[in-house]
């Protein structure tokens, strides 16, 4: 049994216009290829360059909304779902490009009462290079790590995985809303997509991967626009420590605190690496936020009758591929 579900596709740009020319088309051809009512969202994140203008002159039927400042990522998607009108809701990248038969694969997961959400495989814009798949988490100490990339070719296996990359996640819209979108905290860009799907988890919805379902990914395009290197990795060191201090309690959360400070701190202080501090230091400043967000994060599992923690997510997803012949490798 099929059903085909109504799609809302929201897509932050931010000085993208060139991606838009380049890959757009082929979003829309894949929408229309799947037969089903639609809207696509653009939000764009205060361009500086002929975003705005290139959608509003080429793309009229897109529903464009313009952010008074730039805000990354997380806002601005967040932004797109609040307008979302229909069913399901696509997340997806300027800088991705879908197959034509993109949405064909994954009506199958909507299906079931507790599926959140299922991605599809990102490779490369030229060849055939895996850069995402199904995820194994594991934990190194109280560090969340992703353990490996796997996938299968059997049809009938449903592949779960611990998160949904932002680049391409077809989610139930009226769980996305439900539980709030991304947490703004992790503006720019960076790790909010890993955190959403914990959430989703902890209320024992499932995310799934779907190996027929494939996009092409050029490789940085939408974080290049911002800043230099080092700060780049200045943030992504941040929000995995957001992830962790949100998602860990207890004694396991002062563990992982001691074992950050020496594992990630000081050594990268000794070498040089000032730009550490800050992302620690973030921890601090913004500690306010994060009790906020557990409290959130509380409400919901509360509401929903979950007491499922971040470690039972591991094992679960860790058990699912036990009796599962599987092709794995390393990110």
């Amino acid at each position: 049994m099929e059903i085909r579900k109504s799609v809302s596709i929201v897509i932050p740009n931010y000085n993208g216009r060139k991606l838009l020319e380049e890959y757009l088309p082929y979003t829309l051809q894949a929408i229309i290829n799947a037969a089903t009512v639609h809207e696509i969202i653009i939000v764009d994140d205060c361009s500086k360059d002929e975003s705005v203008d290139f959608i509003r002159e080429v793309y009229p039927q897109v529903n464009l909304i313009v952010n008074a400042e730039n805000k990354g990522f997380s806002y601005s998607c967040n932004r797109g779902i609040e307008a979302a009108q229909h069913e399901l809701i696509l997340l997806l990248n300027s800088d991705v490009k879908l197959t034509p038969d993109y949405f064909e694969h994954q009506w199958k997961y909507f299906l079931h009462w507790d599926t959140f959400g299922v991605m599809g495989r990102i490779i490369d814009m030229e060849g055939d290079h895996i850069q995402d798949a199904a995820r194994i988490p594991k934990f190194n100490g109280f560090k969340l790590k992703t353990d490996y990339f796997y996938y299968t070719e059997k049809d009938s296996d449903r592949l779960l995985t611990f998160y949904l990359s932002g680049a391409n996640a077809l989610i139930n819209a009226a769980k996305l809303k439900q539980i709030g979108g991304f947490y703004e905290l992790f503006s720019p860009f960076y790790c909010e997509d890993m955190e959403l799907s914990i959430r989703a988890w902890k209320l024992d919805w499932k995310c799934y991967y779907e190996h027929n379902a494939i996009c092409r990914h050029q490789v940085s395009a939408s974080t290049k626009n911002y800043e230099t290197a080092q700060w780049v990795k200045s943030v992504y060191f941040r929000n995995r420590f957001y992830l962790h201090a949100i998602h860990l309690n207890g004694l396991a959360l002062i563990a992982w605190y001691f074992q950050i400070t020496i594992i990630d701190l000081l050594p990268k202080l000794l070498i040089g690496h000032g730009w550490i501090w800050k992302s620690y230091m973030g921890l601090f400043k913004n500690r306010e936020t994060i009790k906020d967000y557990k409290l959130k994060i509380k409400k919901l599992m509360d509401d929903n009758e979950s007491c499922i923690t971040i470690f039972d997510v591991v094992k679960k997803i860790r058990s699912s591929v036990k009796n599962k012949k599987t092709v794995r490798f390393k990110p």
